[in-house]
């Protein structure tokens, strides 16, 4: 409706002169109004996203579920807040998957990630990357998110340094030039995974699925393959010293 109010306007302005002043007034009111809307949904969504930050310090799981929706809509809606929205997901990972890690977690190996640590990492993976900063990495380094859905996630170049990702399921996973430094890959789902360059030195893949995995120029210095799944896993200028194999399966089955 603007555009065409705005059309009409230039038509009338350059086929009529005498009403120039008049249209002028309109036309200035209108892009007024425009304007103070704009600023008006600006804050709209600073102050939930103030709200929405200040509930996920409240640990009611049940509304952090609704609340990351409401992140990952706002980040969309309004690139400007894209940062704030990322760095609060992180630092509510951080502080929840480290307190499962001392509490539940550590008792029972086979535990499943907790729901709303588990939808916090799925609107970080889903993120529109093209909003990131190339300065500013995700750092997950550090934390126990065993057994985490992130099928298809975009963490190419995220700090993943002595994070516990055992039994995640990364099947087709960006992480291109990733840190998994000292990280627990073990019996993890990385078929077609993309890491390419990442550092994986010293890290433990033990029984994880590399099938067609792009591995090409990833560091594996000392890493432990034992078990490993290798079918038409890609290692084109891969660091393999010291790496550590046996009973590695290559077959086609």
């Amino acid at each position: 409706m603007l555009k065409v109010i705005i059309d009409a306007y230039n038509t009338v302005r350059n086929n009529n002169k005498r009403n120039i002043s008049l249209l002028d007034k309109i036309y200035q009111a209108l892009f007024a109004n425009k304007n103070k809307l704009e600023n008006i949904n600006q804050y709209s969504y600073i102050q939930s996203l103030n709200q929405a930050i200040e509930q996920l310090e409240r640990q009611n799981r049940e509304i952090n579920l609704a609340v990351f929706d409401d992140l990952a809509t706002m980040a969309q809606a309004d690139p400007k807040l894209h940062r704030k929205i990322m760095a609060a997901l992180t630092n509510f990972i951080r502080n929840n998957a480290a307190q499962e890690t001392h509490i539940q977690i550590q008792d029972n190996p086979l535990s499943t990630i907790r729901a709303d640590i588990q939808a916090a990492l799925s609107v970080l993976a889903n993120r529109n990357t093209q909003q990131d900063r190339e300065i500013e990495l995700l750092d997950l380094s550090h934390i126990d998110i065993r057994g985490a859905k992130l099928s298809g996630a975009n963490f190419e170049m995220t700090n993943l340094y002595q994070t516990n990702l055992s039994g995640a399921d990364l099947c087709s996973a960006n992480l291109h030039g990733a840190i998994l430094t000292a990280a627990n890959l073990s019996g993890a789902n990385l078929a077609g995974a993309n890491l390419k360059e990442a550092i994986l030195s010293a890290a433990n893949l033990s029984g994880a699925n590399l099938s067609g995995a792009n591995l090409n120029q990833a560091n594996l210095y000392l890493a432990k393959l034992d078990g490993v799944i290798l079918k038409d896993t890609i290692l084109n200028g891969a660091n393999l010293r010291e790496a550590k194999f046996s009973d590695v399966d290559i077959s086609s089955k």
